[in-house]
């Protein structure tokens, strides 16, 4: 790897890093709550009769809301197959090309 390629990737790691802490700190006793809510509450507001067109599967099943540890496991396990699909497929393209570059030189 080069040494300007280096310093682009730390710079560019060190960008992702203000952005992720400085809104923590400019923003004390901010809430950082999910669209859902938010949505839902809009629309609440826009017109007083709000019915959401129907209920999650898994809450009619057990007759009540989900834990919100439940919904984070099951939004961790969903990042995790993604994650596992991308890096399966980057790894089978890097692959690919080492064979392609072993062919060329023989």
């Amino acid at each position: 790897m080069k040494k300007k390629d280096k310093k682009l990737i730390a710079a560019i790691l060190i960008v992702v890093l203000l952005m992720i802490v400085i809104p923590l700190f400019a923003l004390k006793g901010a809430e950082f709550g999910g669209s859902d809510d938010a949505g839902s509450q809009v629309v609440e507001e826009i017109s007083g009769d709000y019915e959401p067109w129907f209920t999650p599967i898994l809450e009619t099943l057990i007759d009540g809301e989900l834990p919100g540890e439940v919904e984070s496991l099951m939004f961790c396990v969903q990042t995790g197959i993604g994650v596992g699909i991308i890096a399966f497929l980057m790894g089978r393209f890097v692959e690919r090309k080492k064979w392609e570059d072993k062919k060329q030189e023989n």
